[in-house]
């Protein structure tokens, strides 16, 4: 099936020039609707709407590890619900274009489609809440926080993950931790290059202004504190950095913030990391397995849903319903596993 050029695609006899910006084109976007292509031309979603290219490249990483998944038979499951999740996907059309509005997701936490949408919507949510935080404490400051141990063996990753938990609560226990009156921490593990497994939190902290005077908390002091929560030998790596605007970068504050909601919330595990090593792959999905890997707590306690209570209708909205306003018509495309990207399917449209 011939796949037209990018910048000219022909639909009943019509030429019509693709916008190289990232923006949608709804005129094209309605003329497809009531213009169907011929049979024997493919029309892809990234021509329809660029900016919604990224369901290509994330599908294609679903499809691997799903496949990586299917070859071993302890998580053959795992793979045959990743197969099946978000091979459908309808739009509706709103004045800013395309807007995901029916799909079925797997939910395997390692799904890259999966974490892509519940990164989504957690940083969505974040947002709401930052604009919140911000009127109910207009003199607090946040502070990015990694805590870091040593690589551990992969197949001791669970154990090493219990231990830094249950370091954290000893953590925020603490009297220093009184100067913070929020924080969200997620986690994240990576593949060393020996084979380990590298786990580490990411987290923000919301802490009155006193931090910065009489109640400032040294870099070398936060080393101290996480090496004696977490009852190590040795002095971990610790990051501690205050989240303000940047003059150089040209970033406001509430851009500086957001950027750092970015980081906090972005996967768990990298899909490079899945794919590297099948082997460490099967072993830190049976470790981590049930595991949560994202907590918040105080005036942040209720600005993230956990991973169990997110469900599909969450995953297709991920947060942004003031502005998913659309008609009742639905554009469907079908992702083609074997060519690596969604296609118009105007058969299935409603």
């Amino acid at each position: 099936m011939p796949i037209l050029a990018p910048e000219k695609q022909v639909i009943n006899k019509k030429v019509i020039l693709a916008s190289s910006q990232s923006e949608p084109n709804p005129q094209l976007i309605e003329h497809v609707y009531h213009n169907h292509p011929p049979e024997a031309v493919e029309l892809r979603l990234s021509f329809l709407s660029a900016r919604d290219g990224v369901w290509d490249t994330q599908r294609a990483k679903t499809s691997i590890v799903g496949d990586i998944y299917a070859m071993n038979s302890e998580f053959s499951r795992y793979g045959e619900r990743m197969a099946d999740c978000s091979g459908f996907l309808g739009f509706g059309l709103g004045d800013d274009g395309l807007k995901l509005k029916q799909a079925s997701f797997c939910r395997v936490r390692y799904c890259p489609v999966c974490q892509w949408r519940r990164s989504l919507l957690w940083k969505a949510n974040m947002y709401v809440a930052y604009e919140d935080i911000k009127d109910d404490f207009p003199t607090h400051r946040w502070l990015f926080l990694t805590l870091t141990v040593k690589n551990c063996e992969v197949t001791d990753l669970r154990k090493t993950l219990q231990d830094m938990n249950k370091a954290w609560h000893r953590l925020v226990k603490r009297k220093q931790f009184n100067v913070v009156d929020g924080w969200i921490r997620t986690t994240e593990v990576t593949k060393g290059k020996d084979g380990t497994a590298h786990p580490h939190f990411h987290i923000m902290l919301l802490v009155k202004a006193s931090y910065f005077t009489r109640n400032y908390i040294k870099q070398a002091e936060w080393v101290r504190l996480w090496r004696d929560v977490m009852r190590l030998d040795y002095a971990p790596v610790v990051d501690v950095r205050t989240i303000k605007a940047k003059k150089k970068d040209k970033y406001t504050q509430d851009e500086a913030v957001k950027y750092a909601i970015m980081e906090t919330l972005k996967y768990s595990v990298k899909p490079s990391d899945m794919m590297a090593d099948y082997s460490w792959f099967y072993e830190l999905t049976k470790q981590t397995h049930k595991l949560r890997f994202i907590a918040s707590g105080g005036a942040l306690k209720d600005a993230l849903k956990s991973e169990k209570d997110i469900s599909n209708d969450d995953m297709i909205a991920t947060g942004d319903e003031e502005n998913s306003a659309t008609d009742e018509r639905r554009w469907v495309f079908l992702y083609n596993k074997k060519k690596g990207y969604y296609a118009y399917s105007p058969k299935h449209n409603q």
